[in-house]
């Protein structure tokens, strides 16, 4: 997540990285797991809610995006950023109820466009006071580890709301989406700000590609990359 920072071209490189890490808080698989649908315009607001509260305790976003004063009540306006530039595709899904929420980059694609990236910015430069120039920079860092040499899916945000935490729906959402991507015969790619989550991405194919830290050896970022099937 990252405009107009050297190395990072949020609304012009396709597939570039923005939105990293995915939180998969969830333990087991639920029976009665809901249908999903792919999210209109029209669920900005709901997915916007997810995302905020799921990456809320995340070890590296909630480092990234603390504020001056401690606040957190500007997160959301972050996301929803990503969010909006994420529904200009048809790639964000829901599970049916709000439970969960997975969006997706597809090949060719943009995570933000120009005005988006340089909104981003300035919520940073307003928000973030000194630590805005580490932000830029672990956006650079997510831009400059992303690969680019062949067409894929990318997985900038994964989130389960809490109140629906420990029944697999994040997990079972996910599964769902790499189906579809299956059927397209094309690889996905993802960076995963939470280590306790990398196994649970290595369950459904994904192997560690690298890592890279927040800027002065803060929570670190592994990237991970799935094959073609």
């Amino acid at each position: 997540m990252a405009p107009n920072v050297p190395g990072c071209s949020f609304g012009h490189v396709p597939s570039a990285p923005l939105s990293h890490g995915h939180t998969i808080r969830t333990m087991t698989v639920d029976r009665d797991l809901p249908a999903a649908r792919r999210a209109t315009s029209a669920d900005g607001a709901l997915i916007t809610e997810i995302i905020t509260r799921a990456f809320a305790n995340d070890p590296l976003w909630s480092w990234a995006l603390r504020g001056q004063d401690g606040g957190t009540d500007y997160h959301a306006s972050f996301w929803r950023l990503f969010v909006d530039g994420a529904l200009r595709y048809p790639w964000t899904w829901l599970t049916e109820g709000g439970g969960a929420t997975s969006i997706w980059i597809p090949p060719g694609g943009t995570e933000l466009s120009r005005e988006q990236e340089e909104r981003l910015y300035r919520l940073a430069a307003e928000h973030l006071g000194p630590a805005a120039d580490d932000f830029s920079e672990l956006l650079a860092r997510f831009d400059a580890a992303h690969p680019r040499t062949e067409p894929h899916y990318y997985l900038s945000l994964l989130g389960t709301h809490p109140e629906h935490r420990g029944r697999g729906i994040g997990m079972w959402l996910l599964a769902h989406d790499l189906d579809l991507i299956d059927a397209e015969h094309l690889p996905a790619y993802l960076e995963s700000s939470n280590p306790a989550n990398n196994r649970r991405y290595s369950a459904v194919g994904f192997e560690p590609l690298g890592e890279f830290a927040y800027p002065g050896s803060g929570p670190i970022v592994t990237t991970m990359w799935r094959p073609a099937r």
